[in-house]
C-alpha cells in the first residue's frame, strides 16, 4: 500500500486561501496546530512518527507559511483562526481528530474546544499558556507593556520594520543568541532551528503583530473545568516563553488531565527531546485512543500532485 500524501489550498468565504497537508492513514486523525511565527518546525520528528500509523493534518494560519491573507487584513486572530480549522479539517476528509498544539498553538486548540467539542478526541498541549501570553513571557509583563509601541511602529512603517527583521534574523548572531538564551543549545541542532528563522525573517510583521494582539487579549482559562477530552499536557522545565508553572496550572484545572514536565526541556522541547516525547504521546494514544487499521488505499487517492501552487485571486 502506498504512503497517502495530499497538499492543497482551501479559499475559505473571506478569501483567504489556506495551505493544508495531510499524511499517512489511520484513524483518529492528528492535528497539529503550530506557534505564532511558525510553519511547522517543531513538528520536524513529531509528525513522521504520528504519520506512521495515524493520518495527519498539518495547516498554517492565515499569513503563516504557505497560506495568504483575507481580502480585509483586518480578519486576522483567534476566532478566524478556530473556524478555517473547522474548515480545514473538513476539506481534509478529518471528521474528529486529536490535535497536537504548541506554544499559541495551545490557546488555538482550547478555544477550538469551545466551539466545536464534537470534533474532538483528545488533546496534546505542549509548551503553550491558556491565554494572555504576554503577562507570563520570561515570568514578567515587561513585553505586554511594550507591546502597544511595538504595534503601532508596525503598523505605521511595516516595510521599514519588515527590511529590519529579516536583516537581524539572518544573522548568525540571532541564532547563536537564541541557542544560548531561549533553548538548550546542547541539545538542539542548529539545523532544528534554520525553518523557523527563515519563516519569520520572510513573515508580514503587521501579520505578526495583529495575530500576536489577537493571542496576547485571548484566555480559555474558563473553558479549562468543560474539556471533557483525554489530555497531556506537556511542559519544558526551563521554558521562558510560556514558564512551565502555567503547565502544571493547566493541568490542575482540566479534569483527569496527564502531565509530564520534560527535564532541562525548553520552549523547543518537542525537537530537543524527541524520544522522551514521542514515547509519552505513545503511551497517550495507545492507552486513550487506540488506532485503527489503515483505510484501504482508493484508487481515486492515487496521483495526487506532491507540489500545488496556491489559488491565483
Amino acid at each position: 500500500m502506498s504512503h497517502y500524501f495530499r497538499q492543497d489550498y482551501l479559499t475559505v468565504p473571506d478569501g483567504a486561501a489556506l495551505y493544508y497537508q495531510v499524511q499517512g492513514e489511520g484513524e483518529p486523525g492528528m492535528v497539529l496546530c503550530d506557534g505564532l511565527g511558525c510553519d511547522g518546525f517543531v513538528w520536524k520528528y513529531l509528525a513522521p512518527y504520528l504519520e506512521q500509523r495515524y493520518r495527519v493534518l498539518r495547516w498554517h494560519y492565515r499569513g503563516h507559511g504557505r497560506s495568504g491573507l483575507p481580502r480585509d487584513r483586518e480578519r486576522i486572530g483567534m476566532l478566524y483562526t478556530c473556524d478555517d480549522l473547522n474548515r480545514v479539517m473538513d476539506a481534509a476528509g478529518i471528521d474528529q481528530a486529536v490535535l497536537f498544539a504548541h506554544s499559541m498553538g495551545v490557546q488555538v486548540a482550547l478555544e477550538f474546544h469551545r466551539r466545536y467539542a464534537y470534533r474532538m478526541k483528545g488533546l496534546v498541549l505542549i509548551c503553550g499558556s491558556y491565554g494572555n501570553p504576554l503577562d507570563t513571557f520570561h515570568n514578567a509583563n515587561w513585553l505586554k507593556r511594550l507591546f502597544p509601541f511595538i504595534r503601532l511602529t508596525v503598523e505605521r512603517f511595516p516595510q521599514p520594520v519588515a527590511r529590519l527583521t529579516r536583516a537581524l534574523l539572518s544573522t548568525e548572531l540571532a541564532m547563536q543568541v537564541a541557542l544560548s538564551v531561549e533553548l538548550n543549545r546542547s541539545l538542539l541542532s542548529k539545523s532544528d532551528l534554520v525553518p523557523y528563522f527563515t519563516h519569520l525573517a520572510n513573515m508580514d510583521p503587521v501579520v505578526f503583530v495583529r495575530t500576536l494582539e489577537s493571542a496576547s487579549t485571548h484566555s480559555a482559562w474558563d473553558h479549562l473545568p468543560h474539556v471533557d477530552v483525554p489530555t497531556l499536557i506537556i511542559a519544558g522545565e526551563h521554558d521562558k516563553f510560556t514558564p512551565a508553572w502555567l503547565s502544571r496550572r493547566m493541568a490542575a484545572h482540566i479534569p483527569d488531565a496527564e502531565f509530564m514536565m520534560v527535564p532541562q526541556g525548553t520552549h523547543a522541547a518537542p525537537l530537543e527531546h524527541r524520544d522522551l516525547v514521542e514515547l509519552r504521546v505513545e503511551r497517550f494514544l495507545r492507552e486513550h485512543l487506540p488506532a485503527s487499521p489503515p483505510a484501504p488505499y482508493r484508487e481515486d487517492r492515487l496521483g495526487v500532485p506532491d507540489v500545488v501552487s496556491p489559488p491565483t485571486r
